[in-house]
This record gives structure tokens, C-alpha cells and sequence, in this order.
């Protein structure tokens, strides 16, 4: 039995979903690089908040068809007291226009930008377009809200009109017509064979030809009561549900909060990891996301105490990295799990300590996590930068990169996590 829905809701004040929706798929490169322009301007707490998108008239306007030069034509003027048919009206001084419709002046800026505002998810969905987890595995399937994917499964001889196969129909139709009619076929040939040989004979009784006609005939009219398409040849394409294998991640954010740190380069270490937070809650359900904060020493905290907590001191960034491989021994450890780490800080840290971090990232770390990146807050080179290049060198999944500005985060973030062209 066939369900027909249909949705009589309300779309809104202004009615124009669907001209919206097409307008947002149109123009949805000129709106991704209007977002990643407003990215810098945006202070941490409205980062998640719809926006005003502004595009050039010239990249939204539309093609239009108007009355070239010359020619003969009537136009009609509303409020003509003046004129009548045949009177010939002198041209304005300074020619016929501009002929755009939008007004000429005197500066040549004439056309105004088109300016509209989106939606927070729809600046989000924009914000994080194109991103993706690098080398991110499906690993296990969940059992109480597992993903699903519809594949064909060959045809069935009942289902949904829309889902009717016309080709494989007519060759079941066909094989049925060849089947049921075979017999009846070879036994018309055999009598019609009899048929011309008793007519060619001179002394042929005429009631056995009549009889041979007649049983002829019958075996026409049977033939013919065989259907051409029957519902029993009618074949649907068959589509099953099969369960998908999901991912499990772990994300470790390392943030560097020593004295070296000023409170402009934790803002930019703290809108880095706003913007990676909000990615990873918006498009991966199944991830964990462990904060630990770092000076002389590491620990692991929530997601407020991260954001917010004010304490400082030295710097001991192998502090960190060691507590990230304690926790991920502890509860990571299995080949459902996609690890990934994120650090952030301004490099200055002790000469001995930065060589330590080489080694644990090289030895410990690194064989696993799937990625792993640093983003260095300050424009020189330390040396812990010195010894991390020596990493990425040797490592194709370790990655860093440096921010000094807050309009650097985002191309410094979507570099970062971009997605590769074979990721699912």
C-alpha cells in the first residue's frame, strides 16, 4: 500500500526557503569566501553566531533582455497630455541613458553591494567546509545507533512502482512467452508442414484437410492467449540496509600556559582550539576531546577549567606530551580508536626538555596517533620549533605551522585539516 505525505507547514514570514536554499547552492563560493573573510574579526564568544555576508553586485546580478537602438516600436506614457500619434519627441540632452537600470553618477560607483545575512548553522556549515580529520579509519560498528547504508541487492517481484525495472521485466516476459508457447509452437509447424504436403496430394479426403485447419486454428488462438507482459514478470530493484562501520577519535588539545604565554598569544591559542572544538562537535559524534593545560606541569582538565583557568609558571612542554601518552595507554589503547593530538605554544622552552619532546614524539607518540599538530603562537624560531622540523621531516603525519595574527587562524586551521581526496 502506497503512503502519500504531504507537508502543508508553514515555511516561514517571507515564504522563500526554496529561493533561499538555491540562492546558498549558487553562490556558495562567492558566501565560503565571505565567511573566511569575517573569521578574523570575530571574538571568541561570537565565532558560533550567524553573519552578515556582503557579495559584489557584479558576482550576484542576473542576465536581462531589453530593446536595443533603432527600429520602430510604440510606447505607451502614462499621464501624456502633450503629445499624440505622429509627433516626433526631441532626444534628452547628454544621450539615452546608461541603459543598466541602476542610475549612472558621477563617481562611477553607482552599484550597491549585495548584502544578506545567514543562519548560524549555515555560517558553521560554511565555516567548516571541506575539513576533515586526516587518515581518519571506520573501525567498529555501534549496536545501539549504528550508521546504515542502502546497497542493491539484486530485484524482487513486489515493491514500489518508482523501483520498477523495465529491462529485466521484459526479459522475464519473454522467457515466460518462450516457455509457455514452445510446444504449441513446434506442433503449429509440425501440422502446417502436414498441411502443404496433404494439399499438394490430388485424392486428399476434404474433411481431414478441414479437421487439420481446425486444430490449426486452435493452436493459433492458444498462442495468442499467452500475454505479452504478465504481473508475475514485473521486477523491482531490491535495496537492502547493511550497518556501516563508524569511527571512535580521540582528540588531545595541549596548550601552553606558562609565563611565557602573554594573554594575546593564549587568545590565539584559545581561538585555535574553539575552532577545532566546535569542528569536532559538529561533524564527529563518536570523539572524545581531552584538554590538558601545561606550564612545569601537566594536567588534565575540563573543558571550562581550559578556556578559562589563569594560572602560570615555567615551561615544561614534555610534561604534557608524557601525560598524553599516560591517558592514551589507559583508555585508547585498541585498534577502534582514532588518536589525534593538537598542541599549541609559543616554542620557549628549555634546551634539554625540547630535545626530550623530540624523542617522545618520535618514540612513543607518533606510532599512536593517526595525526598530530603544532601550531607555534609566536613568529620566532625556538627551539622547540628547531626540533620539531627534525619531527615532520621524518614523519609525513606530524604537521606544524605558526600564527601570529588572528587573521592567520583559519587558512593556518583549514591547511591544518583539510580534506585529502581520497578521505570518506
Amino acid at each position: 500500500m502506497l503512503h502519500q505525505v504531504i507537508d502543508r507547514r508553514l515555511s516561514g514570514k517571507n515564504k522563500s526557503i526554496g529561493n533561499r536554499e538555491r540562492f546558498l547552492r549558487r553562490y556558495r563560493d562567492q558566501i565560503r569566501d565571505a565567511v573566511r573573510k569575517a573569521v578574523g574579526d570575530r571574538s571568541i564568544r561570537d565565532i558560533e553566531e550567524g553573519t552578515d555576508i556582503t557579495l559584489p553586485k557584479r558576482d550576484v546580478s542576473e542576465p536581462v533582455f531589453s530593446h536595443g537602438s533603432g527600429g520602430t516600436r510604440e510606447t505607451v506614457h502614462p499621464g501624456n497630455r502633450e503629445y499624440v500619434r505622429g509627433d516626433r519627441i526631441r532626444r534628452p540632452e547628454g544621450g539615452g541613458g546608461s541603459g543598466s537600470g541602476n542610475g549612472a553618477s558621477n563617481d562611477g560607483n553607482s552599484e550597491d553591494d549585495f548584502v544578506f545575512r545567514i543562519t548560524r548553522d549555515e555560517f558553521m556549515n560554511y565555516f567548516f567546509d571541506d575539513l576533515a580529520l586526516p587518515r581518519l579509519i571506520r573501525t567498529q560498528l555501534l549496536a545501539d545507533a549504528p550508521e546504515w547504508k542502502t546497497r542493491r541487492a539484486g530485484f524482487v517481484s513486489e515493491g514500489n512502482p518508482t523501483s520498477l525495472h523495465v529491462v529485466r521485466s521484459m526479459r522475464v516476459a519473454l522467457g515466460r512467452r518462450i516457455a509457455m508457447g514452445s510446444d504449441a509452437r513446434v506442433e503449429l509447424r509440425r501440422l502446417e508442414e502436414h498441411l502443404k504436403q496433404l494439399e499438394k496430394l490430388d485424392h486428399t479426403p476434404a474433411a481431414e484437410i478441414m479437421a487439420l485447419k481446425e486444430e490449426i486454428e486452435l493452436l493459433r488462438e492458444r498462442l495468442k492467449r499467452v500475454p505479452w507482459l504478465d504481473p508475475f514478470d514485473l521486477r523491482y530493484r531490491n535495496r537492502v540496509r547493511e550497518p556501516l562501520p563508524t569511527s571512535k577519535a580521540a582528540m588531545f588539545c595541549l596548550m601552553d600556559v606558562s609565563g611565557s604565554m602573554d594573554e594575546a598569544r593564549k587568545d590565539l591559542a584559545k581561538r585555535f582550539f574553539i575552532l577545532l572544538y566546535l569542528f569536532l562537535t559538529r561533524h564527529y559524534q563518536q570523539t572524545d576531546v581531552i584538554f590538558i593545560r601545561h606550564h612545569t606541569q601537566a594536567a588534565e582538565v575540563s573543558e571550562d577549567e581550559f578556556f578559562h583557568a589563569t594560572e602560570s609558571g615555567g615551561t615544561v612542554v614534555s610534561s604534557a606530551l608524557t601525560l598524553m601518552h599516560e591517558i592514551i595507554r589507559e583508555r585508547y589503547m585498541g585498534q577502534e580508536w582514532n588518536i589525534y593530538g593538537a598542541q599549541a605554544s609559543d616554542g620557549d622552552n628549555w634546551q634539554q626538555d625540547s630535545s626530550k619532546c623530540r624523542e617522545l614524539l618520535d618514540v612513543k607518540l607518533l606510532p599512536l596517533v593517526r595525526y598530530f599538530a603544532y601550531v607555534q603562537v609566536a613568529d620566532e624560531d625556538q627551539n622547540l620549533w628547531e626540533e620539531y622540523t627534525r619531527v615532520r621531516d621524518s614523519n609525513p603525519h606530524f604537521a606544524m605551522q605558526k600564527i601570529c595574527t588572528p587573521a592567520q587562524i583559519f587558512p593556518v586551521f583549514r591547511d591544518l585539516f583539510k580534506k585529502s581526496a581520497n578521505a570518506s
